[in-house]
């Protein structure tokens, strides 16, 4: 039940009706008619911009427009209070009975409160995609954490969701992966290596040489590098992406499709880059052409010459793209083209590609290529992830020393765990950077945002057992709530504070959807949560406000109905971030 979609189309009702009495012209645009929380909840319960946004085009003052609406408004019974203010904002005041009925919905729907059946074809989103060269560091952490979470909230809006992986096992970085194995399975054999400059260094690959020396005895120590290095490469490759699922998996996340880089100019599936050059081609889309010299000082690679270029400027890119090197080998460019018009073919409209902030020169020219491939058909977005800052009180993590180079994502899920980091990495907005303390992440206190919305789950489960041993005779199960609470005496500012939040949450989940931000689901969790603790407070002082109260049985039932609708909201929204919901705090 959403009270906000319920009233917008209230409200444009309103002002057909308007339309037909004549007060308003005919053809009026509705579609950017709103109705949302009023800014400050002492001037109503909901808030429409109708009268600003149309009086420009009805070409009449927003504040008459506004009278005119409210009065059209307050024919609804349900509307006790429309008044216009400043500007022409209309602010609405509803009876007390459309929150008992959101209430009643919480508890007879339980977890399927809230969602909703979003219009839309498949949705591809493609997150993590770390090279398969060593383990995961808490940067790809955070992009994981928000790719999986934005794919939960999609799905939670009534989307057809594809997670996906990419693996770049094509380029040299894997051929270094190579030759770095290779030498820690010289060790396994018993020979003193040194891991020389421009290879990794780190210690993860000691098990891998271990295996390779298990698998390969010492077949491998007498034959050239062209012979021993696609095989390596493949073992080491099939190595580090075991790790990384396995580091995946200890965080909650899970990929349906792993899509191989090498795989798109070989295979079974053929050539998929040349394949992508005919249609473009086709298209009249490739040219052969020079580029201007970039702005500021010349890269050292740069080249003027002839080359194969994509149209991308058609498209809104700043340039046209080469899409082959001097050498004739296809660029990254091309490959990445030839990958998203894959996620195309294979019948998603609406990609979603989560990646570092590093690849912010990246956007547009992707945006145009996934416009050409698919002729309009499908868009991109591209959601950057800013830096984490890795703090211990306050002061910086030293690196790894597994990894050799940085602090990687397993060293910070064993101490702080999955739901601290997951909760954590969603309580900031993807594109500014995270300071990630990890003293502060494991505080029981107010100030740690993960431990307060779990506490308030909680609470929930610690109100129904007091209830169940001082009145072991009330049935307070969720169904005997629903036949049993009188809602009407829920009067209290901060009973009503809480079913106006209650009232909230399929707004929330629907917008987060649409916008692609699955932070505003975190914040909305910790504001939930603080209003049930709040009231829980107000309790210990006012004993008339307790929760359980066995001298008042009609305020406990209503309560604990009030207390269940909230709880089940919480352990939606942990379950869209992918963080537990405890029935205890241990």
């Amino acid at each position: 039940m959403n009270i906000f979609a319920l009233f917008e189309t209230r409200v444009r009702e309103a002002l057909e009706a308007l339309i037909r009495s004549g007060t308003l012209p005919a053809g009026l645009d509705l579609s950017r008619v709103l109705v949302e929380p009023p800014r400050d909840p002492a001037h109503g319960d909901l808030a429409t911009n109708a009268a600003l946004v149309l009086a420009k085009e009805a070409r009449q003052n927003p504040k008459a427009l506004g009278e005119a609406l409210a009065a059209e408004l307050r024919a609804d019974p349900r509307i006790v209070e429309a008044s216009v203010a400043g500007p022409g904002f209309i602010n609405l005041r509803l009876d007390p009975k459309v929150f008992h009925e959101v209430i009643r919905a919480a508890l007879s729907e339980g977890e399927h409160f809230g969602r909703a059946k979003m219009p839309g074809g498949k949705v591809n989103i493609e997150y993590v995609s770390a090279n398969p060269t060593g383990p995961m560091h808490v940067g790809h952490g955070r992009g994981a954490v928000f790719g999986d979470a934005l794919a939960n909230l999609l799905v939670a809006a009534g989307r057809d969701v594809t997670r996906e992986y990419y693996i770049n096992d094509a380029g040299a970085q894997v051929d270094v992966l190579a030759r770095s194995a290779y030498l820690r399975y010289r060790e396994a054999l018993g020979e003193a290596v040194t891991i020389p400059e421009g290879l990794y260094p780190g210690d993860y690959l000691k098990p891998v040489g271990e295996k390779l020396a298990e698998a390969q005895g010492r077949a491998l120590l007498d034959q050239p590098e062209s012979a021993w290095l696609p095989p390596v490469r493949r073992f080491a490759i099939d190595a580090m992406m075991d790790m990384i699922r396995e580091d995946l998996a200890a965080i909650g996340i899970r990929h349906d499709v792993f899509f191989s880089e090498a795989t798109l100019q070989g295979g079974e599936a053929g050539n998929k880059v040349a394949e992508l050059l005919a249609a473009l081609r086709d298209k009249g889309l490739v040219y052969e052409g020079r580029l201007p010299p970039p702005k500021g000082q010349l890269p050292e690679d740069w080249e003027d010459r002839e080359q194969t270029l994509f149209r991308s400027t058609g498209f809104g890119d700043d340039v046209d793209r080469p899409l082959l090197k001097s050498d004739g080998t296809y660029t990254y460019f091309a490959s990445d083209i030839a990958y998203h018009r894959d996620k195309w073919l294979r019948g998603a409209t609406e990609l979603i590609d989560v990646l570092g902030a590093d690849h912010g020169g990246y956007v547009k020219r992707m945006q145009a290529a996934v416009q050409a491939v698919s002729d309009g058909e499908a868009r991109l977005d591209v959601k950057l992830c800013q830096l984490v800052r890795l703090l211990r009180a306050g002061e910086p993590v030293k690196m790894s020393k597994r990894s050799g180079e940085f602090v990687t994502l397993r060293d910070v899920i064993d101490e702080v765990g999955r739901d601290a980091i997951r909760f954590m990495m969603l309580y900031r907005k993807n594109d500014a950077t995270l300071d990630f303390d990890l003293a502060k992440v494991v505080e029981q206190s107010k100030d740690n945002p993960v431990f307060y919305v779990q506490y308030g789950h909680a609470r929930r489960f610690s109100v129904l057992r007091q209830a169940r041993e001082a009145m072991p005779d009330e049935d307070v199960s969720r169904d005997g709530l629903l036949r049993g609470a009188d809602l009407s005496v829920l009067t209290d500012p901060g009973e009503i504070e809480m079913m106006r939040l209650i009232a909230q949450y399929p707004r929330v989940l629907e917008s987060a959807a649409a916008a692609h931000e699955p932070h505003r689901i975190a914040f909305y969790l910790y504001e939930t949560a603080s209003s049930l603790h709040s009231f829980w407070n107000k309790g210990k002082d006012l004993p008339q406000l307790r929760i359980v109260n066995p001298t008042d049985r009609k305020s406990t039932r209503a309560r604990l109905a009030l207390v269940e609708a909230l709880g089940g909201v919480l352990a939606s929204g942990l379950a869209v971030l992918g963080v537990s919901a405890p029935d205890e705090m241990r």
